[in-house]
């Protein structure tokens, strides 16, 4: 299996010397390279390629937020894989979170994280899904609902439901195996942050049906947990 090939954005010297240093001797793992400020790191993970790009928010010339949004967009009619971006910062707030993963960010991690820690979240986030810092999962399980408009188009004759707005390999995996209504009003109920028991007396069905729909959730939007479901419906705008 190939190393996962990192780049760190970061403009703190000793944060960056830190982080690069430290991934250089995880197993599994090459730094192929590093920027200090938003241009250098477009310049960055166009030249490179990474397969992860750990990014601070707080960046000079154009802050972290607004470099994933325009390499995103830059992206988006090529047909190249798009490295994941891993947000590692100190800002924990609301818009700070919300606007990352709107932006087109697929992990969130605070500084403080230890490195077994990072690395765990670097190969989630390669592998596709979502690691999200237990200090903010909360925020993205709380505000996701309150804070994504509504992207999803309802197909009548069909009653299923199609996602937009996320990767391609995702949308195709959706199209072939699209969210139900009863799916799209269960995964609502989760991002409110409703349990298993709460899904089932606010819909008259059992526990054992509610379960079977979340497993079919979780498997449909390619994610094992709840908080990643929220997290990819955060990023496609699939409940509002």
């Amino acid at each position: 299996m190939n190393d996962i090939r990192v780049v760190v954005i970061e403009d703190h010297d000793l944060t960056r010397i830190g982080l690069v240093a430290a991934l250089k001797h995880r197993e599994g793992i090459e730094v192929a390279g590093e920027a200090t400020n938003g241009l250098q790191g477009l310049r960055l993970l166009e030249t490179v390629k990474p397969d992860v790009a750990i990014v601070d928010i707080g960046l000079p010339n154009i802050d972290g937020i607004e470099m994933v949004r325009r390499f995103k967009t830059s992206r988006l009619e090529s047909k190249e894989p798009m490295p994941k971006i891993l947000m590692l910062t100190m800002h924990k707030t609301q818009d700070s979170v919300l606007a990352a993963f709107a932006a087109g960010a697929d992990s969130y991690c605070m500084k403080d994280i230890n490195v077994d820690k990072l690395t765990e979240a670097i190969q989630s986030t390669h592998e596709g899904n979502p690691w999200i810092d237990p200090v903010i999962a909360d925020i993205v399980l709380q505000q996701v609902r309150q804070s994504v408009p509504v992207a999803a188009e309802a197909q009548s004759s069909a009653k299923t439901v199609t996602i937009q707005g996320i990767d391609s390999e995702y949308q195709q995996l959706l199209e072939n195996t699209p969210l139900t209504e009863r799916e799209l009003e269960i995964l609502d109920l989760i991002v409110a942050g409703c349990s298993n028991a709460d899904i089932a007396e606010k819909l008259y069905i059992t526990i054992g049906t509610v379960k079977t729909h979340v497993r079919n959730i979780l498997n449909k939007l390619c994610v094992d947990d709840r908080t990643q479901a929220a997290v990819r419906a955060l990023r496609s705008g699939l409940v509002g």
